[in-house]
């Protein structure tokens, strides 16, 4: 069985609820620009690529990629205990790339607006029609195995046939380069990073020299000069089958934020095995310094909230400054007190990726989401670093236990949560004539924020339902 951390769970969770937030609250020019993403600010939304700063929507993806990379050793400990060989690796990480984008594939297409430019009953009724199939071919019974694999196949099936009927794109049909980007980005991750991790077991100073590799590739695709390194850059196609719309090399960029998140998913691993981090069902840390804790918790709170400030706000010197005085402040508490051997090697490296990070602000235009900067990965990892020490430190305590569980059981479901709000909410809104009061609440902020957050409760709900009735969706 595989191990759980409700730590990692609990950040995947929030990134998957902020995710769905962000992207349910009104688009329109009564929300603040700080609650889009930096390079789309209101009221045109237009995609400014020169403008720098980030703001907490930006979070919400690398912190997604953190989380599934810190979650790669804990899936693989068994088959590495067992010396299973690279064999069953190289298998895991083919069949979940190939399932990740049939998943961009097929929900993207069977959204009711992608099925028909004006959708009615049938479209809509189709959208939940694809939800329903996903979980057959998502869902693993081990009760009723051979059922359950006849079912999987029809789903497949059908989910073919849907592809191949169906109009889609005002009747252009099925689009291959007409994905869900973020799936596809995560697919390759999912891939790359399963299989770094295996070949750098207990080799983490190698996985930190591989970044720099990916790197020189990078810098050295954006000269003019042809070489043999943008040659693999841009190698997308053999003979006349192009296959850029599943793999890029540009994809790659993000491991400078999965890798980290593998490193600490180690620092977990590690205090598992020497039995400094006692895990039970519930996963719960055992330490004496609650205070200590407590104040590490919050000083990482403060970290992500003044980067996010002085980033957006380019107060740049101010807040490199105080980031700089508050990772210092922290590290000094971790070694003056003893504090959590996990605790403190997610501090150490926090710091050195936040203030790297910071470090590198100035190039490439100012840190940036969208056309994305080294700065941006590496400020993103290192406030990821500091927020599973919150949601580690929170674990541990009785009132807020209860939040770090919330958390955790929506991250443990995250493919239902992505998806049950465009293909069953939003048609079930539209089928029952409730869209119209739904897109009434665009009027002010705080109705527009409202429709948000009462939007990611439904899905939240429906996500937990399925986590209670252990129907998990894997890839």
């Amino acid at each position: 069985m595989q191990l759980r951390n409700n730590s990692i769970d609990a950040l995947r969770g929030f990134a998957i609820l902020t995710m769905i937030i962000s992207g349910s609250i009104a688009y329109s020019a009564v929300m603040p620009a700080w609650m889009f993403h930096a390079q789309v600010p209101p009221p045109l939304h237009q995609f400014i690529p020169t403008l720098p700063g980030i703001t907490w929507v930006d979070l919400v993806f690398p912190f997604f990629l953190f989380s599934m990379g810190a979650a790669i050793p804990l899936a693989l400990k068994k088959y590495i205990d067992n010396k299973s060989g690279f064999k069953p690796i190289l298998k895991i990480a083919i069949k979940r790339f190939a399932l990740l984008i049939f998943f961009a594939l097929f929900t993207n297409h069977m959204k009711a607006w992608v099925i028909a430019e004006n959708p009615r009953l049938k479209e809509n009724a189709l959208s939940i029609f694809a939800f329903a199939l996903l979980f057959f071919q998502f869902y693993k019974s081990d009760k009723y195995k051979t059922i359950f694999i006849i079912l999987k196949v029809t789903a497949f099936a059908l989910a073919i046939i849907l592809l191949y009927a169906l109009p889609f794109w005002k009747g252009t049909g099925f689009d291959f380069y007409k994905s869900d980007i973020i799936i596809v980005v995560l697919a390759n991750m999912a891939f790359f990073a399963t299989i770094i991790y295996y070949f750098t077991i207990n080799k983490p100073n190698v996985r930190w020299g591989i970044l720099a590799f990916i790197m020189a590739f990078f810098l050295s695709a954006k000269e003019p000069l042809e070489s043999w390194t943008k040659s693999i850059f841009n190698f997308n196609h053999i003979g006349n089958f192009y296959f850029d719309w599943c793999y890029q090399f540009y994809f790659l960029k993000y491991l400078f934020i999965v890798i980290p998140g593998t490193i600490a998913g180690d620092f977990i691993l590690q205090d598992f095995n020497n039995k400094s981090l006692e895990v039970n069902a519930n996963n719960k840390l055992f330490d004496n310094h609650k205070k200590v804790e407590m104040l590490l918790a919050l000083l990482s709170v403060t970290l992500v909230v003044l980067n996010l400030y002085g980033l957006y706000t380019r107060a740049l010197l101010f807040n490199f400054i105080s980031t700089t005085i508050i990772c210092i402040i922290t590290l000094m508490i971790c070694n003056k007190n003893n504090a959590n051997s996990l605790l403190k090697k997610l501090a150490e490296t926090g710091t050195y990726l936040l203030l790297l990070g910071l470090c590198f602000e100035a190039f490439e235009g100012g840190i940036k989401k969208d056309v994305s900067t080294y700065s941006y990965y590496f400020v993103c990892s290192g406030l990821a670093f500091f927020c599973l020490i919150l949601f580690t430190v929170l674990n541990n305590l009785k009132y807020a236990k209860a939040v770090v569980k919330y958390l955790s059981l929506n991250g443990r479901n995250p493919m239902v949560a992505y998806v049950a709000g465009s293909l069953f909410i939003l048609p079930l809104l539209s089928i029952t004539q409730l869209q119209q009061y739904w897109n009434s609440m665009n009027q002010n902020m705080f109705m527009g924020t409202l429709k948000g957050v009462l939007f990611t409760t439904v899905v939240s709900f429906i996500t937990i339902f399925f986590v209670r009735k252990k129907w998990f969706w894997k890839s």
